[in-house]
């Protein structure tokens, strides 16, 4: 089942969990490719199996812009090959 993306507070959230650490965290390795790519870091925490969102631009006072449905929607695609 796909969730959907959340507005907390100025900020996109979303949490997402996997069977294990390692697979979490290789999930964490390919978002940092395209946050590279897009130059858009997301605010994330990871424990255990689980990875917690929060997307905001920092450029524009912390609030939610496009970059930031950006890196959600890449964010939910690298998703769909580890929920698979």
């Amino acid at each position: 089942m796909r969730t959907m993306w959340t507005v907390r507070g100025n900020a996109l959230h979303k949490i997402f969990s996997f069977q294990d650490f390692r697979t979490a965290f290789e999930f964490m390795q390919e978002v940092a490719v395209v946050a590279e790519q897009l130059n858009h870091h997301p605010n994330w925490t990871n424990c255990y199996n689980v990875v917690e969102f929060n997307l905001s631009t920092h450029e524009a006072n912390n609030s939610i812009t496009k970059k930031d449905y950006q890196l959600s929607e890449a964010i939910d695609s690298i998703w769909l090959n580890f929920s698979s």
